[in-house]
């Protein structure tokens, strides 16, 4: 990529590490990922273990059902769906594809036998099939006995799309949409939520014109493949009408035409939330890719040990049948991805804004640089040696912090991996070891640097200031000459715990010493040093210590430490940086809330509580970073909204009222535009809808 083209840049809000641990964690349990640390209770329906048990095994049964279908064994899948979801074959629409598939794959063997299986099937299956499934049932299933006769490898036959194997794959995702939504078993809201961040960073980005930091990691994480949609049974067709805010808020959330997302909501029954779960679960995912960086950022982070089997590692994976144009498979990831620590730069263009510094957005050339964000820049060779220098002085803060009750590995969760369905014995040669490398090496040397940087991390996370800054020292005493803004934070914890304890005194010795010098440095942290002087106000009030905002700083000092200890941050974070900054520009631009941010939780990833540490400092020290995002085009919105999202008057980015939430979705739907462009014609025509109309038809 040329460095003079523009890009993304990270997003100038903190992120919620502590709700996306959550989020993680919730997803590793529910894909049975991780072993609990305590034995799980008694079974119970109504229990929340018991429900997630379940939807998982589901998930199993559906995963198993379509990998039958995808290698052609149609008979076994009806077999589970008669044993499992019968009312699923009740629909003759769906049982007369499955028929009509089983006939072509009975052809396909080419044997004697099978074609007298086959010509058994069309008398006592498919043709009674084809008389009530749907009316061009019946001309489907006389254009389908042509097979008899035409050849499969004939590429210019008349069933040449019959014989396609593309079929196969288009009717198992048919039946997994149907099946996720007959049994209601949605994949983890984790799963879900980063498929649509994805998503709308993608179109982000291509609306922009501007070219995306994680594009390496986005394009092989979601594929472009979606299932087919399972649409509503004729009973449905009579639905009553749908509100249009309901409408357009799914069509443009999933990418769906008017119809495409009418339809969806008959099949939900004019459940808005489930036609876009059903939606947003048709997007396919890479997820072998998937659990290589949830293991990454698990041991990151230190959910679970670093010494515990590799997400696929000595694991069979059942691959798909290769298809023309098929891509990438959810269950295969490309060889040159590595999840390794790396000691040196990312791979990635991007820039941590949760580092402690001044706030530097410069991209580097990511084979011999990165840009710290104090401004220093350190070589691959430098930061290789500097790693070495950190482990040999570090073994001291180890042996201290097992003292303190600090890194007990006992309380973290075990990896398992995940449980592949195996299709059947004849698919063996099928199968094929995934040789994925492992995100962390699991040597002594390596497990020893993890938990260094871990046990810093946790002392941060208890408020522990003084033993933090001490420890640092003792292992680089330019850590914080380098790193000055992550000192000012420790040092306000500590002067705020001083004050709360009532010693007056040494609160302004820590003030004087070290917060006053740092704000002469650097005249940024002049006004979050006077807010935290008024501490000495509300000394009990505001600042009790388990309500001080430890978990941001507790991250930034993790990504420090951590680079200098040779260990990147997980991929993960740069995803969900990157993308949480493009969910924030993009609702910007739609003059809306998001209608689902709060069924995915992804309003709880930006729910930082910043107001004493890091909201002051992020604000200046990223005003570099809004204004170049400002200058790529981002329009941005002075609206007030109200709580579901929509507003009386719509601002645009010269300040000119333009129209109201109706003029916006009649523009919409007469038009079937999105939303940010029907917001601009009507600010061109003051801010009515007919007129628009009028003008686009004249």
């Amino acid at each position: 990529m040329d460095s003079s083209s523009s890009s993304t840049s990270p997003s100038p809000s903190p992120v919620n590490w502590e709700a996306l641990d959550a989020l993680v964690i919730e997803f590793a349990k529910s894909e049975n990922l991780i072993e609990e640390s305590s034995p799980p209770s008694s079974p119970s329906s109504s229990s929340p273990s018991s429900c997630s048990s379940s939807s998982y095994q589901y998930r199993l049964l559906i995963l198993q059902i379509r990998r039958l279908m995808q290698f052609g064994d149609i008979d076994s899948a009806i077999d589970l769906l008669r044993l499992h979801a019968p009312s699923v074959l009740d629909d003759h629409r769906l049982l007369f594809r499955l028929q009509k598939q089983k006939f072509i794959e009975l052809l396909r063997k080419g044997t004697e036998e099978d074609q007298n299986s086959a010509i058994n099937c069309m008398r006592n299956a498919l043709a009674p099939c084809a008389l009530d499934a749907y009316p061009e049932a019946y001309e489907e299933f006389k254009h389908v006995l042509l097979a008899f006769i035409y050849d499969k490898d004939d590429q210019t036959s008349p069933v040449v799309n019959e014989w396609s194997e593309r079929r196969l794959f288009e009717l198992a995702g048919l039946m997994t949409s149907v099946l996720r939504a007959h049994l209601h078993a949605y994949d983890p809201v984790f799963s879900m939520a980063i498929r649509y961040l994805i998503s709308i960073h993608k179109g982000f980005c291509f609306r922009q014109g501007i070219s995306s930091p994680i594009t390496d990691l986005t394009e092989r994480l979601l594929l472009e493949e979606r299932d087919l949609p399972a649409t509503p049974q004729e009973g449905l067709f009579e639905a009553p009408p749908f509100d249009e805010v309901d409408i357009q808020a799914l069509a443009h959330a999933v990418e769906l035409t008017r119809q495409g997302a009418v339809d969806s909501l008959k099949f939900a029954k004019g459940d808005l939330y489930q036609a876009f779960q059903n939606e947003i679960c048709r997007m396919r995912l890479n997820v072998t890719m998937l659990d290589e960086l949830i293991h990454e950022y698990c041991v990151y982070r230190g959910i679970v040990n670093s010494g515990g089997p590799n997400p696929s590692q000595g694991k069979q994976l059942v691959h798909e049948p290769s298809v023309s144009n098929q891509t990438e498979s959810e269950s295969t990831l490309s060889a040159d991805f590595s999840l390794e620590v790396r000691c040196g730069s990312s791979k990635l263009a991007d820039t941590d804004m949760d580092s402690p510094g001044t706030g530097d957005v410069s991209i580097q050339n990511p084979e011999t640089e990165e840009r710290y964000p104090s401004g220093s820049t350190v070589s691959s060779h430098e930061d290789c040696s500097t790693s070495a220098m950190y482990r040999h002085k570090a073994s001291k803060v180890l042996q201290r912090s097992k003292s303190r009750g600090i890194g007990d590995r006992n309380k973290r969760k075990r990896w398992k991996g995940r449980h592949e369905v195996q299709v059947s014995a004849s698919m063996s040669e099928e199968q094929q070891v995934s040789e994925i490398s492992s995100a962390v090496d699991a040597s002594g040397d390596k497990e020893d640097t993890y938990e260094i940087m871990l046990a810093v991390k946790e002392l941060a996370n208890k408020g522990m200031a003084a033993e933090v800054v001490e420890e640092i020292n003792e292992m680089d005493p330019t850590f914080f000459s380098e790193n000055y803004i992550l000192l000012f934070q420790l040092k306000r914890i500590e002067f705020l715990k001083l004050v709360n304890s009532g010693d007056h005194s040494r609160a302004l010795k820590v003030a004087s010493s070290h917060l006053g010098p740092l704000a002469t440095r650097d005249p940024a942290l002049l006004k979050p040093l006077k807010e935290t002087l008024l501490a000495f106000l509300t000394p009990n009030e505001k600042f009790s210590g388990e309500s001080l905002p430890f978990h941001a700083l507790s991250t930034s000092l993790q990504v420090a430490i951590g680079r200098k200890l040779g260990i990147e941050e997980p991929q993960l974070m740069k995803i969900i940086r990157a993308t949480l900054h493009t969910h924030n520009e993009w609702f910007k631009l739609q003059m809306c809330k998001d209608h689902f941010e709060g069924l995915l939780k992804i309003d709880l990833l930006k729910q930082v509580d910043s107001s004493l540490l890091t909201d002051t400092l992020s604000k200046s020290l990223s005003a570099d970073v809004g204004n170049n995002t400002s200058s790529q085009g981002t329009a941005t919105s002075s609206s007030k909204m109200h709580e579901d999202g929509s507003s009386p008057a719509q601002v645009s980015s010269t300040g000119e009222i333009i129209s109201d939430e109706t003029a916006i979705l009649k523009v919409m739907e007469f038009l079937a535009l999105p939303r940010a462009d029907a917001i601009h014609l009507l600010a061109q025509y003051n801010g009515n809808a007919e007129t628009v109309i009028q003008q686009i038809f004249a």
